[in-house]
């Protein structure tokens, strides 16, 4: 019998799950520039050393992830989220606890960064390899979730924050993200074949160069492609721009006197426009090519960025905001079946951990180099404007990425 006659596929179930663990994942994480004040507050550390925590934490994030994708398609989904659920928890709960540089630099870089790797390489991978149709759109169902949690979770951390403290907050954090992680984990599974199934779509022969299940390269033969180094600098130069203005733009909107509330709202309409960027991004990678759909992305975040040069009323950054955050949303709904796209899916967690960590570096870099301008120059007007010309310089190398030939693949 064939997938799409079933009443219910299977990887259906794995997208939902994956959607409900990618919120708690990305949700909470993205809470870190709402905690930027309090901390500012109780210690009188810098932007810098609060910032640098967070890029430290975007680094490791991407190192885990080479390791976690080969975990991933060794042993499964399963195992691997629930015990990134159980490190996660523990992550916020430490932080609820820290008094010192030393442990906020531990605590979020090393506990939190690894509780949060395999969200995107793990839980995209496996949506990949469930379906070939329609498996952009359903990366990007699972990836509304990073969106949904953007949206909720900033304003969801700002009240907590205001009505109990930001160490009972992180103490809510922590066990929310722990028993929702682990329990969504259970309904994970590798692969079709673990069910008696095949992907969704096999049927469908595929004329736009893409592979079908479960073949393609080797990371050893993908990283002797120029297609996969020019895919790797220019999300690396995205992560500068994306991980720079997530952490970066809450701070922002308070220096422009706007109210905590206000602030985190920026925020949070990133999160929301994002999820109708991932929808309809990832719908558009399916119907043209996830390089098209890149190109695509890197204009619309042009034109939010430069618009953000002169923003400085309240209307002005909510706009700004709506625009980035339909951008923001494509992108990072579209870089796994972009990946399948060019390489296939035979060592499809272990090619996008690459690319992960590659491109972490510039979200390590990103969100401190901005932080360190703003200490010296007490304003973000040249960080702002430095981060739309790197945003330039990637749209015109995403126009240069070709499909590759199948003559590659083992």
């Amino acid at each position: 019998m064939q997938n799409s006659n079933q009443k219910l596929f299977y990887g259906y179930i794995v997208v939902i799950a994956s959607f409900f663990i990618i919120f708690l994942m990305h949700g909470s994480s993205s809470t870190y520039g709402v905690f930027f004040k309090p901390l500012q507050n109780e210690f009188g550390w810098s932007r810098t050393v609060i910032s640098g925590a967070h890029s430290l934490a975007f680094f490791l994030e991407g190192l885990f992830s080479i390791g976690v994708g080969s975990l991933s398609d060794r042993f499964g989904p399963r195992i691997v989220i629930a015990i990134s659920g159980l490190i996660l928890g523990l992550g916020f709960y430490l932080l609820s606890q820290t008094h010192a540089v030393w442990q906020l630099y531990f605590f979020y870089p090393v506990i939190v960064g690894m509780g949060t790797t395999a969200g995107n390489v793990v839980l995209l991978s496996t949506t990949a390899r469930w379906f070939t149709r329609r498996r952009g759109l359903m990366i990007a169902i699972v990836k509304v979730g990073t969106g949904t949690g953007m949206t909720a979770m900033p304003l969801v951390a700002s009240w907590l924050i205001s009505s109990y403290g930001w160490r009972n907050s992180y103490i809510f954090i922590a066990l929310t993200a722990m028993a929702g992680i682990v329990a969504g984990a259970q309904l994970l599974r590798r692969d079709p074949s673990q069910k008696g199934l095949q992907p969704y779509g096999t049927e469908k022969s595929t004329t736009d160069g893409s592979y079908p299940a479960d073949i393609g390269f080797f990371l050893q033969e993908a990283i002797r492609t120029r297609q996969f180094w020019m895919l790797c600098t220019a999300y690396l130069l995205l992560l500068i721009v994306t991980v720079s203005m997530t952490l970066h733009i809450v701070p922002r909107a308070l220096d422009l006197g706007l109210t905590a509330t206000r602030a985190a709202g920026v925020l949070s309409t990133i999160g929301g426009v994002s999820i109708l960027g991932r929808l309809v991004m990832g719908t558009v990678s399916d119907r043209t090519s996830c390089r098209r759909a890149l190109v695509i992305c890197f204009m619309i975040l042009v034109a939010a960025l430069a618009w953000l040069q002169f923003a400085d009323e309240l209307w002005e950054l909510y706009l700004f905001a709506a625009v980035y955050g339909f951008a923001h949303g494509g992108f990072f709904a579209i870089i796994a079946p972009l990946i399948a796209e060019l390489f296939g899916t035979r060592s499809h967690g272990a090619i996008y951990g690459a690319s992960l960590f590659i491109s972490h570096i510039g979200g390590a870099i990103g969100p401190t180099a901005t932080a360190r301008i703003f200490d010296v120059t007490q304003s973000y007007q040249l960080a702002f404007l430095i981060l739309l010309i790197i945003s330039v310089s990637a749209f015109l190398l995403s126009t240069r990425l070709r499909p590759l030939k199948a003559k590659g693949a083992s």
